[in-house]
């Protein structure tokens, strides 16, 4: 039997949050129907991976595979996540437990992130929109590097006036700043492109800020539940894939 599949994310104290991050696990479900996937977060939603995996050892199983939900390689990725899987397999000698990779880079997610902002009324090719690319932000400045790389590439291709990334906490600019520097380059409008995947406090400030400085912002919703991100899941579970006797479970 393939491992199961345990698709983990941050958690927030919004219920919104959660609900995006079930209604994503269906899909993963819906996509591979035979595969038995679990949702599980690091904090402040329930039920919490340490308990998750617990429950799958009480089960019988030995091998698990866990894709975490998180678009950059950032803390929750490289410190809180390793340190509680470290933790479990202490606690649960007979689990072993493989983590892939975050969802980023990959050409899936800003392709989603252009649909949602088309889809709340962005216009690609229009030159007097100027774009924010909002993430959450990190004092780890190659996880906000990634988000400033797809707002360079919309820039040069899409036809705006300008697109820049901008960050709710940790990081520079935020959006006041991001929206004077496209209005600098020209912009008459301002958009805001999601780089969250699930709605809740920081996409909240985010629009919030956007709104205070022109209420005529498109805003786009989060990634979401979407096939594109359903795939990806897949995609980053097959490549974590436990490898017993030279067969590859995927």
């Amino acid at each position: 039997m393939a491992p199961p599949l345990v698709v983990v994310a941050h958690g927030s104290r919004d219920p919104r949050s959660a609900a995006t991050v079930s209604a994503l696990v269906d899909v993963v479900r819906a996509v591979e129907p035979a595969l038995d996937v679990r949702t599980a977060f690091l904090d402040l939603s329930a039920p919490r991976l340490p308990d998750v995996l617990t429950a799958l050892h009480g089960a019988g199983h030995r091998d698990v595979v866990v894709v975490p939900l998180l678009l950059g390689n950032a803390f929750h990725a490289r410190v809180d996540l390793p340190s509680m899987v470290a933790d479990a397999t202490a606690r649960l000698p007979r689990l072993s437990v493989s983590v892939s990779g975050v969802l980023g880079p990959d050409p899936r997610l800003p392709a989603l992130a252009l649909r949602r902002l088309v889809a709340a009324g962005a216009r690609v090719g229009d030159p007097d929109l100027g774009v924010i690319l909002a993430g959450a932000g990190s004092s780890h400045a190659p996880a906000n590097a990634a988000v400033s790389t797809v707002a360079g590439e919309w820039a040069r291709s899409l036809g705006w006036a300008g697109a820049v990334a901008a960050f709710a906490s940790a990081a520079r600019p935020d959006v006041p700043a991001a929206a004077a520097l496209l209005r600098a380059r020209g912009a008459r409008r301002l958009a805001v492109a999601s780089w969250f995947l699930a709605p809740g406090r920081l996409p909240d400030r985010i629009t919030s800020l956007a709104r205070a400085g022109d209420p005529a912002a498109i805003v786009a919703d989060p990634l979401g539940h979407s096939p594109e991100l359903a795939s990806l899941v897949l995609d980053r579970y097959a490549d974590a894939a436990v490898v017993h006797s030279g067969v590859r479970y995927a």
